[in-house]
């Protein structure tokens, strides 16, 4: 049996952590993704909708997210 890494777990992971390091905690204080240190931040942007739609993460009008 082959190993897959939980890429899709590790990048929410990441993604959520990076929005708190940040302060990203409000609607005020929102960030893009890329602003909050997130390598890469438009890949894998499936799983960034999958955290707004399970309300992990809160994303503005004009594109940035917050916890």
């Amino acid at each position: 049996m082959a190993f897959s890494p939980p890429i899709p777990l590790i990048r929410r992971n990441v993604i959520v952590k990076r929005l708190k390091v940040s302060g990203a905690n409000s609607y005020e204080t929102a960030k893009t993704l890329a602003e909050a240190g997130v390598i890469n931040p438009n890949a894998f942007s499936r799983i960034t909708e999958k955290l707004v739609e399970q309300g992990f993460i809160h994303r503005t009008i004009d594109g940035k997210y917050y916890i």
